[in-house]
């Protein structure tokens, strides 16, 4: 009987696998043979390249504009048409409006955040949350990153001998600046991570991003299988980053409803949404009025993940933009003297101090904050699933409901087509018009974009900032910085390392 069993569950699996790998054969469009079992991420499965650059290899393999792939035994479409990207993301985005991602709003209301929610329930979070991004919300914020800047300021100097040099990794310094900006512009949280580097905030972020092959599986399986997640809360295996925003959320919030605390943060805004239903969009209102728990629009699991997904994103955008842009002026000495140039114009201007308007007049400095988006994306790939049956545009092939389509930023965006010279770090393109707008989204497009990005940008550039006006900085080797082989996000293998002189 057992031997009749095993046949059976091996002729079955036999059978799905042959079902399964004879997809896109079946739908007669282009695709990319699969290695069996791992479909078209065998370096992802033998840890070899990251999620997101073993989708970027499969994209250099081909020409088509879209082909069929293998996320494991997932069939998936690969986009690598820069135009039909980007229509899928804004005039068609009603076949395209949810990620397909796991969120289980019901049961796991944490899940129910802005980067997974669906359809009206995400329409009607992100109308809700778009206040909390404008110009004078950030503006009115910006003492507070400055403040964490002076931070890293001191901490840099503290590690430099006067006279001396040193070399640095400055990512695992600017991962500090960006917890610091986090936990004090998002929770209102004072903290010195530079000399408190194990506090549960830097610990966090040092967990949601380290080689942990767990934590890194579960990652994938978010995209890959989204219901294992599923089978996660099942076993009751808790991430530990998310637990650690569940409690920081709930004493954050029953604290300042109980004193009454009104802070010019992000937890202010959110508590305000919790409320009352929406975000006060004066930009000079930032009182809340308590009320009794049954009359809350929100639960604090649900605000949890809020705050969850502001944490995750604000820390990678703003340590990673700001630590590869000055390792890119290290790489081209002439545009670093440049940049510096302009920083000293400007705080000349301001009686040397940094002020937000005198950031937002530092026009070459945004200009490399976009090319160092660009060439190293804050997620190398956008994902969304077909809501509806879709007629690729130019093509007899018709996209069926529910098929997960993947787009490589990375792909686009070191693409020789769209960007001369892909791997030169080259801020006048955008001045010069030498690429493809349509090509260039490193933040996403369309209404599901990121949220947030300028808070990232701001913060990015004034960290960049504060470490040129008191340092002179050169490169330890002139090579490609090469990305690790974990993570959802770009990781720099060995580090992002550069020589620091004081000035």
């Amino acid at each position: 009987m057992f031997i009749y069993l095993l046949i059976t569950a091996v002729s079955v699996s036999v059978f799905y696998l042959w079902k399964t790998f004879k997809y896109w054969e079946n739908e007669g469009i282009p695709f990319d043979k699969p290695n069996i079992p791992f479909g078209s991420l065998k370096s992802l499965m033998t840890r070899e390249r990251s999620f997101g650059m073993a989708i970027y290899d499969v994209y250099n393999k081909y020409k088509y504009p879209f082909l069929g792939i293998y996320l494991m035994f997932r069939p998936a479409i690969l986009i690598r048409d820069a135009t039909l990207s980007k229509t899928i993301l804004t005039k068609d985005f009603p076949s395209f409006h949810d990620r397909g991602i796991y969120v289980d709003e019901e049961n796991d209301p944490f899940s129910a955040h802005l980067f997974a929610a669906e359809g009206q329930s995400w329409k009607s979070l992100r109308n809700k949350l778009t206040p909390s991004f404008t110009s004078g919300k950030l503006k009115a914020m910006y003492p507070t990153i400055l403040e964490t800047a002076e931070k890293l300021t001191n901490s840099l100097k503290e590690q430099l001998p006067k006279g001396g040099s040193k070399i640095i990794e400055i990512k695992d310094l600017m991962d500090s600046f960006a917890i610091d900006i986090i936990a004090s512009v998002i929770f209102g949280i004072e903290i010195d991570s530079f000399k408190e580097p194990n506090n549960e905030f830097r610990m966090a972020g040092r967990t949601s991003n380290k080689p942990n092959f767990l934590e890194n599986l579960r990652g994938a399986a978010l995209f890959l299988f989204p219901q294992l997640e599923r089978v996660f809360k099942l076993l009751n295996i808790k991430g530990e980053t998310q637990e650690f925003m569940k409690k920081v959320v709930k004493e954050t919030v029953e604290f300042r409803e109980k004193n009454n605390v009104v802070r010019k943060d992000l937890m202010q805004m959110l508590i305000q949404l919790r409320n009352s239903g929406k975000i006060n969009e004066e930009d000079d209102n930032w009182k809340f009025q308590t009320v009794s728990e049954d009359l809350k629009s929100m639960s604090m699991e649900k605000l949890s993940g809020q705050g969850f997904l502001f944490f995750a994103a604000g820390f990678e955008t703003t340590s990673g933009t700001a630590s590869y842009l000055l390792y890119e002026l290290t790489q081209n000495p002439e545009l670093r003297d440049r940049v510096v140039e302009e920083i000293e114009e400007v705080l000349a201007k301001y009686d040397r101090k940094l002020t937000y308007e005198g950031m937002q007049e530092m026009k070459l400095l945004d200009k490399c904050v976009m090319e160092t988006s660009r060439k190293y994306p804050g997620l190398p790939i956008l994902n969304r699933v077909c809501t509806q049956d879709y007629k690729v545009p130019e093509s007899h092939y018709t996209i069926k409901k529910g098929t997960p389509i993947i787009i490589s930023l990375m792909g686009l965006h070191r693409d020789p087509e769209h960007f001369p010279d892909p791997l030169k770090f080259d801020p006048e393109r955008f001045e010069n018009n030498l690429y493809n707008p349509s090509a260039y989204m490193p933040f996403g497009e369309g209404p599901r974009n990121c949220i947030a990005f300028r808070m990232g940008r701001v913060g990015a550039m004034t960290g960049v900032i504060s470490v040129l006006s008191n340092f002179n900085i050169e490169c330890k080797e002139k090579r490609e910085l090469e990305i690790d082989n974990y993570s959802i996000a770009i990781v720099p293998k060995g580090g992002v390392n550069i020589k620091f002189t004081r000035k």
